[in-house]
């Protein structure tokens, strides 16, 4: 069972009203280069009630680069946005659906690079006012939608169950025509509240919000397909997958409940059709074995992902004929950088190849980010959308259709610090916690504190996670040298390599919660960790193992851990008994620099055969380190975890408080 991918935390978009642009936290990329950045927001935003709407004009921001190519009119949630290309006049008739809130207009710029700050208008408007220009002809839907729960069901840092269930019934009252909508890895690599019981309590909990489609990622395949089976039978919610071949989406079923390469909701007088795609790197980043089945003849079979975007362009064009008036897309793919004026990922990339859809939703790299493709005379415009993990935030997003096709949509990141004030779109109101949804959490928590809330040891501080982008998965990070350098002490090799995406939490650990209130877990002092935190950090449970690598392929595997979707892949080394440099701007395949042990002798590319001790996962071609560490010659020691604890209990028993390591420069990027 395996990581994924984290990465810089950078952009964000959102059409704001007025009361939520109060309550929703926006962050801004951070741009690559001085003449790259995200739009300026617009000035001198006015408007007054027309006959067909509310009449909104503003003035340009400065110019920027990538160039502006449009800008978003909305009023919040229950509103009917519009999107307004550049080329065209700073002035529009903002459309009003029968029923709409009160709000405000706000009009965003938008580029390549994201959304500009909200500007909001000087005036306000009644619902009264507002149906005075109702038009019948508009329908607005609101799509809440987010992506990498990895089973955070407790509310702390993530909404958790109990905040997740009640800010989205807060949500559905400002538009009948909601759906709620999961873009993957909703369990695997996730905290033991999960982990321990099959991961069932994050299906409970997606219920309890009623979550109405989810596509698998790459988690959902963390134990075998029997497993991802049982999920199926317990949802509420209807599992999509559209690059999948049909046999392979035949045996995803449960009884009557089976995956579908697409699905239609009736909500709120509007067919919406959901169609999606999990990464095709699933293949290299679960254990061997966990995608196979048996065909009805009995020959084994492995589960078949498509690249590319062929499957999900096909179920959009099925979704359609068979009724669907607009149609969304989720995947389990990431945006992980804007650099040199374009916005760069896998979500992009296959975003721009996406034909009919009017939304889509990425994953996998626990990133913020939004964005929006204009449209032509004869295409929609198409917003792109995309949450962090471990539900600290969701989207939620507006579209508007007018006389049967979509005019704009505007995107909101819903903060979970904004969770006890979240706007209704009504009036600002105090949500509580789901009693249910909390119940729920609490009978599975109280099974866990008597074996998890255990003090192991003590550290000097917090090991850190996080960053731009994520430490253990572009460079150098102290958790990545402490277990590293654990595993080479422990098996007395020459080196040690730990893939980054391991790392899956801080420590202690953010998403793990003790019962235990006389446990310290902050401040400068030293800091109490438990067993739970250890359950938490390291979930997959990984055996270590010990094997033999030559100089050339060290070199080849390190290759491939500073390639592909750098930064920001699960597959970056977290190293020990060597250093190496890198340069991430070179091609893929060309990119390591120097590789030196660590008095500095030159590792060269040869032969010369060397010990080395990583995990069972890795050695056998996990995350893409195929036939570098001679799997022939691997042998198993013992649980990755288990290393891990015994050596933090050794130093509690000593009286020493572990320390945080500082880094030593054994991984360098130069550019």
């Amino acid at each position: 069972m395996k990581p994924l991918k984290t990465s810089k935390i950078k952009s964000l978009g959102g059409a704001l009203g007025l009361a939520s642009a109060l309550l929703i936290s926006v962050m801004s990329p951070v741009a690559t280069a001085n003449t790259y950045s995200l739009p300026n927001a617009p000035t001198s935003v006015t408007s007054y009630l027309g006959a067909g709407g509310v009449v909104v004009r503003w003035v340009p921001g400065a110019n920027v680069e990538p160039g502006v190519t449009g800008y978003v009119v909305s009023a919040g949630a229950g509103s009917c946005p519009i999107f307004v290309p550049v080329k065209n006049n700073n002035v529009v008739t903002l459309p009003v659906v029968i029923g709409q809130p009160a709000g405000t207009p706000v009009v965003q710029a938008v580029n390549a690079y994201g959304f500009s700050q909200p500007k909001a208008s000087t005036k306000s408007y009644t619902a009264a006012q507002l149906a005075t220009v109702s038009s019948s002809v508009n329908k607005a839907v609101q799509v809440l939608q987010l992506s990498d729960l990895h089973g955070a069901i407790e509310v702390g840092n993530s909404f958790g169950a109990a905040l997740l269930a009640s800010n989205w019934e807060a949500d559905r009252k400002a538009n009948a025509a909601t759906v709620a909508l999961s873009s993957g890895d909703n369990f695997g690599a996730a905290p033991p509240i999960s982990t321990e019981f099959e991961e069932i309590p994050t299906i409970e909990t997606l219920n309890s919000a009623k979550l109405d489609v989810s596509i698998p990622g790459n988690h959902e395949h963390d134990r075998n397909l029997d497993h991802l089976n049982k999920m199926i039978g317990l949802s509420n919610f209807q599992w999509v997958v559209s690059n999948y071949d049909a046999e392979s989406l035949a045996v995803l079923k449960s009884g009557e409940k089976q995956m579908k390469n697409f699905t239609i909701i009736d909500r709120g007088g509007v067919k919406i059709g959901v169609v999606g795609s999990n990464t095709p790197e699933t293949i290299e980043q679960v254990f061997p074995g966990n995608l196979d089945y048996k065909s009805a003849t009995g020959a084994k079979k492995t589960i078949t992902i498509n690249p590319g975007v062929e499957g999900v362009n096909k179920a959009i064009t099925e979704a359609k004929a068979a009724g669907a008036e607009i149609v969304i897309a989720l995947l389990h793919q990431g945006w992980l950088q804007n650099a040199d004026g374009t916005a760069k990922g896998q979500l992009n990339e296959l975003a721009a190849e996406i034909k009919g859809a009017v939304a889509i939703y990425g994953g996998h790299s626990h990133q913020t980010f939004a964005s929006l493709i204009p449209g032509t005379i004869r295409t929609n415009p198409v917003i792109l959308g995309q949450t962090r993990n471990a539900g600290v935030e969701y989207t939620r997003t507006q579209i508007c259709i007018k006389r049967g096709k979509v005019v704009g949509q505007s995107i909101q990141h819903v903060l979970k610090s904004a969770a006890p004030t979240i706007t209704t779109g009504v009036v600002s109101t105090v949500t509580t916690q789901d009693a249910a949804a909390a119940a729920m959490v609490k009978t599975y928590k109280d099974q866990l504190t008597a074996k998890l809330d255990v003090k192991i040891g003590t550290v000097s501080g917090v090991f850190p996670r996080g960053g731009t982008p994520a430490v253990e998965r572009s460079g150098e990070t102290p958790m990545g040298n402490y277990i590293a350098d654990l595993m080479r002490a422990k098996y007395k090799t020459d080196f040690a390599v730990q893939n980054g995406g391991g790392i899956r939490d801080t420590f202690p650990a953010k998403t793990y919660l003790p019962a235990n209130s006389s446990l310290v877990r902050s401040g400068t002092g030293a800091l109490d960790v438990t067993l739970g935190d250890a359950f938490t950090v390291f979930p997959f449970g990984n055996q270590i193992a010990t094997s033999v690598v030559t100089g050339e392929n060290l070199w080849k595997a390190l290759e491939n851990g500073v390639g592909g979707n750098y930064p920001g892949d699960g597959r970056f080394p977290q190293i020990s008994g060597f250093k190496f440099s890198f340069d991430s701007t070179k091609p893929v395949g060309s990119r390591i620099v120097e590789v030196t042990k660590l008095d500095g002798t030159a590792i060269p590319k040869d032969g010369t055969q060397y010990t080395i001790t990583t995990l069972d996962f890795v050695i056998y071609g996990g995350d893409g380190y195929v036939n570098v560490f001679s799997p022939d010659r691997a042998k198993v020691q013992g649980a990755l975890l288990d290393l891990f604890v015994d050596a933090l209990k050794a130093d509690l028993a000593a009286g020493k408080v572990t320390q945080v390591p500082a880094p030593d420069g054994r991984i360098k990027k130069v550019a």
